[in-house]
């Protein structure tokens, strides 16, 4: 290679280490991006329906989420504590009931092929060193300190509250002034290309406010149908696990596992089968989220496979961190737009091989 195509390699390799280097503000920047979107998409809605200008619209957007949240905060949030000390509480209980539960089903299964006395010695010396883990007192000091731990790694408020103004200031200044921050951004681009770059962000912001839309509706379905089937059920806690299960839908694939426990934990306590029930309709909710509501909700936005939001997760959480896990989803539609308008449309669809001519002599 020439020297100059030297110097771009070497820039090129720079810019990539200053971008890995700066992953942490970019992920936050694209946070910022995302609640702009949302509060774009609200003011959008409002100005549909009532023709009034959109810093006006912006400003009661503003002011309703400020109020909707501190509604929420003050009814919901005393009530889920509450509950949710509660549950911890219970999960001890819960642990051992699962291990006598697991103990009798060994020994009856073992008992049919082994007889029952051999069946009781294996499963006492199965469960020999399990006593600890399982005894109230020491899974419940346990839990605390694994508690304590957990607050103390998020307990770092000075550089957390610098982030979360941070992602709000530049929410708020993006929500302002979305077309002039989108022009500076299509201003980077070359001037052949400014016309498609323009067309790729509208689409951009499209995929991004359906997803939204669609994704909020699903959770409120999925916390409405697991409160719906748990009070069915006589299951206790039903407000805490239902609001689990409509946070914990924002995280595709995990989040649905890990609201599954709590209840399920719950359930156990009063008897097997209710958690076994648990089990079975929160498979039934998934389903209805994955096969009927999100499929209704969702017309417009960008289709993922499955295993690519997986791989997505995977990635973006390696590279970004728990954060990262948060935006996988919306990373994951902007990246599958990108790529399909760039790489496929502009580049691979127009890409033709040179045709080499081939001299006859005769």
């Amino acid at each position: 290679m020439k020297l100059p195509q030297w110097i771009g390699l070497a820039a090129l390799a720079a810019a990539a280490l200053l971008l890995w280097s700066l992953r942490d503000v970019l992920i936050h920047l694209f946070a910022a991006i995302v609640l702009s979107m949302a509060l774009c998409t609200l003011v959008g809605r409002l100005r549909d329906h009532w023709n009034i200008p959109r810093l006006w619209a912006l400003l009661v957007c503003l002011i309703g989420l400020v109020l909707v949240l501190g509604a929420g905060i003050a009814i919901l949030v005393p009530p889920f504590i509450s509950q949710f000390q509660q549950l911890l509480q219970q999960l001890p209980a819960a642990a051992a009931e699962f291990k006598q539960l697991a103990i009798a089903t060994i020994n009856r299964m073992s008992g049919m092929v082994y007889g029952l006395q051999g069946a009781t010695d294996w499963s006492a010396e199965l469960f020999a060193n399990g006593k600890a883990l399982t005894d109230g007192s020491t899974l419940a000091s346990g839990l605390g300190g694994g508690l304590q731990q957990l607050l103390g790694l998020a307990g770092n408020l000075g550089s957390g509250l610098v982030q979360l103004l941070f992602v709000i200031a530049v929410t708020l200044m993006v929500a302002v002034q979305p077309v002039a921050y989108r022009e500076v951004m299509i201003q980077l681009m070359p001037s052949f290309y400014r016309r498609r770059a323009r067309e790729i962000l509208l689409l951009c912001g499209e995929a991004l406010s359906s997803w939204m839309v669609g994704l909020l509706i699903s959770s409120i379905c999925v916390g409405v149908l697991a409160g719906i089937g748990l009070s069915l059920l006589g299951v206790k806690l039903v407000m805490a696990n239902a609001l689990l299960a409509g946070l914990l839908n924002v995280i595709p694939n995990v989040g649905p596992t890990m609201s599954t426990i709590f209840p399920m934990a719950v359930a156990l306590l009063d008897a097997p089968w209710k958690s076994l029930a648990v089990l079975g309709l929160y498979v039934v909710i998934q389903n209805l989220e994955s096969y009927l509501i999100t499929p209704s909700v969702m017309h417009h936005q960008v289709k993922l496979l499955p295993g690519l939001t997986l791989t997505a997760q995977f990635v973006f959480t390696v590279v970004f961190g728990p954060l990262g896990l948060l935006l996988a989803l919306p990373l994951a539609v902007v990246l599958q737009v990108l790529i399909r308008e760039v790489v496929i449309h502009d580049m691979l669809d127009r890409w033709k091989p040179e045709r080499r001519r081939i001299g006859i002599s005769g």
